[in-house]
């Protein structure tokens, strides 16, 4: 599984790269912390799988990175997707190394 950390991703978005993010957590805590992109709830993933891009890296990213591990996993294995990067230990790393002031408690 391909995986990008904090400060990657950070560099990534202040240089414009083309890219999806999409955050995979539940409306209550995207309410609580957001990074931007796209919000697609783990729950709501087999229904909004149209959602996903095809064509573009997709960076997926949860609170610690064990779900979106488990949806890149599932996304790679039963859908077909080949262009899926997880964000290695979620907001809680992009609160650790890129924005301390992130709260996601």
């Amino acid at each position: 599984m391909r995986e990008v950390t904090a400060p990657e991703l950070k560099r990534m978005l202040d240089a414009g790269e083309k890219f999806e993010l999409i955050d995979v957590r539940e409306p209550y805590e995207v309410e609580l912390a957001s990074i931007g992109g796209h919000s697609l709830p783990m729950s709501q993933l087999v229904d909004r799988i149209a959602e996903i891009p095809k064509d573009v890296t997709v960076v997926i990213h949860c609170r610690s990175g064990s779900r979106s591990c488990a949806v890149i996993d599932a996304l790679t294995t039963r859908y077909g997707f080949s262009n899926l990067v997880n964000l290695k230990g979620g907001i809680l790393a992009w609160r650790a190394e890129v924005d301390p002031s992130l709260n996601c408690e």
